[in-house]
């Protein structure tokens, strides 16, 4: 089978869509059928091909996480496309790639399958800035319900988003699918001690130092502050527990973050790593003993999944997303509000290494789910399906 992937994110940008679709785009390839990927181009402003990646020239959006907006059609794009002869077109996202995806089904005359990745409502304001946000969301709604049926097959990759889309009128079949992860790439054996303990020592990360990390893209939606001020409120308490709160990843808000690290006083207890490459990722899960997060707008929580497959306690702002994957006091741990934070987590740092160990036993075993091998053989019959109905 031959599937053709359109996704506005791709690695090496970091974000859950653009791990999610460079997952589908290998585990298809895995299994003995072809993959070839349209996506945005962050490198130059041309059309290129390597390999099985095409990427289109498109006008970066510095303050839209740095996304590349593309036109909702290529001609070099289409003729390479139409010597690859695809069966199914999989849509991944909804910008001009996305869009791109549907016409090119159409002139084909392919079977679609749509992926909604995002809870767009959440992001209205990156394009309001908070003026008519409702007449946004409102039409962010009338969309969705639209694409819904333009679809052969749809896929949601949790039940969050199945229940949203219920509520706001969508009857069409939902294919509930989390996205697979590739949890090889996390175990302690695939991975460098050495380029490990390198990193440790270029962010001064002693054998004493506990580390509170967060990874992933920093923007307003992901509450970071949240944590951030927690973990002022813990300090106050002047524990004798040595702590560095770690920040990896890049995005909008973080010189609004590194100006409330300031305002807390927490310079000396917080480093800003910046973003690194996709394939370093795993390297960093290792950095920290916990792994927290404050996002409410989740769909699926890939970062959640990776951390424990890495080994990393969990301490996330309670969600309903993240009901199926956390446990609270089995596998990871919640919080509420800052004031929670700093409450719950000295009982984390106090945890022995034997409890830490049973937790992560646990949170390993629940993995099995989130596979590849799982994603690929309900991903596989979802592409059957959208075959059938174009006999």
């Amino acid at each position: 089978m031959n599937v053709a992937i359109f996704t506005d994110t791709y690695p090496p940008e970091i974000n859950g869509v653009a791990t999610s679709a460079r997952n589908l785009y290998r585990t298809i390839a895995a299994h003995g059928d072809k993959a070839l990927v349209v996506t945005t181009n962050p490198y130059n402003a041309e059309l290129t091909q390597e390999g099985d990646i095409v990427r289109i020239q498109g006008l970066k959006m510095k303050h839209l996480y740095g996304y590349r907006l593309t036109g909702i059609y290529d001609s070099g794009a289409m003729k390479i496309l139409t010597e690859f002869k695809p069966d199914v077109v999989h849509i991944q996202t909804d910008g001009g790639v996305g869009q791109f995806g549907f016409i090119a089904a159409s002139r084909l005359r392919l079977p679609t399958v749509y992926t909604f990745h995002t809870m767009m409502e959440d992001y209205t304001y990156y394009a309001t800035h908070g003026y008519f946000d409702r007449a946004a969301k409102g039409v962010v709604r009338t969309y969705v319900r639209y694409k819904s049926k333009a679809a052969d097959e749809f896929i949601t990759p949790s039940e969050k988003i199945k229940e949203y889309m219920r509520s706001i009128g969508v009857d069409a079949y939902l294919n509930v699918i989390p996205t697979g992860i590739d949890f090889g790439a996390f175990e302690p054996k695939a991975l460098d001690e050495g380029k490990i303990a390198d990193l440790k020592k270029s962010f001064g990360i002693t054998p004493d130092t506990y580390v509170i990390l967060s990874l992933g893209r920093v923007a307003k939606e992901k509450s970071l502050d949240v944590c951030l001020r927690g973990y002022a409120k813990y300090l106050a308490s002047s524990p004798a527990l040595k702590t560095l709160f770690l920040v990896v990843g890049g995005g909008p808000a973080l010189e609004e973050l590194k100006t409330l690290v300031k305002t807390l006083g927490l310079q000396s207890h917080v480093l800003f790593a910046g973003p690194v490459d996709p394939d370093q990722v795993p390297l960093y899960y290792r950095l920290g003993n916990c792994f927290v997060s404050a996002s409410i707008t989740e769909t699926q929580g890939l970062t959640f999944m990776e951390a424990m497959a890495s080994g990393v306690l969990l301490f996330a702002r309670y969600d309903d997303s993240l009901l199926g994957t956390i446990k609270d006091g089995e596998n990871g741990f919640f919080f509420i509000d800052e004031s929670d934070f700093a409450l719950k987590l000295p009982g984390i740092l106090a945890l022995s290494p034997s409890q830490v160990q049973a937790i992560e036993a646990k949170a390993a075993k629940g993995l099995e789910p989130y596979s590849l091998e799982r994603f690929y053989e309900k991903v596989h019959e979802v592409y059957e399906r959208a075959l059938q109905k174009n006999w």
